[in-house]
């Protein structure tokens, strides 16, 4: 497990274990900015949540600020600078957290990666890059990173027709609707089975008719494996 990464929090099943989200928070949060969140709205009985916590790097949007985050950000538009030296790093170590799943008992198809703003386009990378079929991708107010070198690299296999649901508000001030629209499209060159949610004046947060449609996603894999 690397090191420079937080302690994880869990929030357990209250009966048999037969789904594992693993959920990453957006810049500046950590894991115990959605815990409530899992033991609440998302709460299932038999779901057990890993939420990872970010390591500390500078954001160059931020001014260089320290903070949690999955990688710098340098401007917020299509043609925006990339690190892709961290945005891999997270995803390896989001790969580790699978296979620690998996070696614990779950299959990797009961295996869902989701994640809000940077933490969802974590989610959406990781997901297409693991080696293992997956059962799910969630990303909320959030865009797919790296695409090009995803094209051209044709590291997408095992989640080829992986299930992907992205969610967005059409008030996003952060990740413009648009941008995340367009990541949905270019998704489709992967999976046949990505569907794009918008919610009306929803800001860079979540709403409670999004948060409905995470957990009927999560929903149809548990009821799959019951």
């Amino acid at each position: 497990m690397p090191t420079d990464f937080p302690e994880i929090t869990v929030v357990k099943p209250e009966s048999d274990h037969k789904v594992s989200v693993i959920f990453l928070h957006g810049l500046g949060d950590t894991a115990d900015g959605w815990k409530g969140c899992m033991e609440g709205d998302l709460q299932f009985d038999n779901v057990k949540y890993i939420l990872p916590t970010a390591a500390t790097l500078p954001v160059t949007l931020n001014f260089g600020m320290k903070m949690p985050a999955w990688y710098d950000i340098v401007g917020l538009d299509l043609n925006s600078q990339e690190d892709h030296t961290n945005i891999t790093k997270s995803s390896e170590y989001i790969h580790t957290l699978i296979r620690q799943e998996i070696e614990s008992g779950i299959p990797s198809e009961n295996i869902i990666l989701g994640g809000f703003s940077q933490g969802g386009a974590i989610a959406l990378y990781a997901g297409l890059t693991a080696k293992m079929k997956l059962g799910g991708i969630i990303a909320m107010s959030s865009y797919l990173p790296l695409r090009n070198t995803l094209e051209a690299t044709g590291t997408v296999s095992e989640n080829r027709d992986v299930r992907i649901l992205m969610c967005h508000g059409t008030a996003d001030p952060v990740v413009d609707h648009s941008f995340g629209q367009a990541s949905s499209r270019l998704l489709r060159k992967y999976s046949t089975n990505v569907t794009f949610k918008t919610y009306p004046g929803l800001m860079h947060g979540a709403c409670p008719e999004e948060l409905t449609d995470i957990k009927k996603f999560i929903e149809e894999r548990v009821r799959e494996v019951s």
